[in-house]
């Protein structure tokens, strides 16, 4: 099936595909709208992360280079399609300190999980699958009623994608409600930079 013109998912491919042309990631312009745009320097990292690498060292280090964007294309497309909705379908939601009796803990999924846990297993998968690991970082972001979430964040030649547990839309960052407020390095997994979410969210009222 060509994903271009088939399926729910067509439209949300034909919105890709108008914001920016397929161009070697050398050529991309990643002041685009498409892009979530970072401040200089590196932020806090959260706990919940820093005792994730602690234990787990070899997935928290630099690259020996940065890929800008992965190019989307028919197959790594269907990639983060498989990949998000088996984790959205198979992983039940439960949170960290009903799992784990603690408030913050990363760590892959066990048939459950919390938002973190769904974004790491994501985002190993997919490295697994091939994307270079620059390209995927996970991010904390602030939901409407200002809980702390975390999603997957997918940077291809289309714009940064979110992978989300809590929608079974892959969609574009400036397409979710969420506020953006840090995320990965794309240069060294155990390392974080803080996002600049200039948007003015509007929430719509309960008839």
């Amino acid at each position: 099936m060509n994903f271009f013109k088939k399926g729910r998912l067509a439209g949300l491919l034909i919105a890709l595909l108008a914001i920016a042309p397929a161009t070697p990631s050398a050529a991309l312009d990643l002041t685009n709208i498409a892009y979530v745009q970072t401040s200089s320097g590196t932020t806090s990292i959260p706990v919940g992360h820093l005792e994730f690498c602690r234990s787990n060292p070899t997935e928290c280090r630099g690259y020996d280079r940065v890929e800008p964007a992965t190019v989307l294309d028919d197959r790594n497309w269907q990639q983060l399609v498989s990949v998000n909705a088996y984790y959205n379908q198979n992983v039940i939601p439960v949170t960290d300190q009903d799992l784990y009796n603690v408030a913050e803990f990363w760590t892959y999924p066990n048939g459950y999980g919390d938002c973190e846990d769904f974004a790491l297993a994501k985002r190993r998968d997919l490295i697994n699958s091939g994307w270079h690991p620059s390209t995927l970082m996970i991010a904390v972001v602030k939901e409407a009623n200002g809980n702390g979430h975390a999603v997957l964040i997918a940077r291809t030649d289309r714009g940064d994608l979110v992978l989300d547990n809590q929608d079974g839309t892959i969609r574009l960052w400036s397409d979710t409600p969420y506020k953006f407020i840090k995320r990965q390095s794309q240069a060294h997994a155990g390392q974080w930079v803080d996002m600049i979410d200039n948007r003015v969210l509007v929430v719509a009222a309960a008839d």
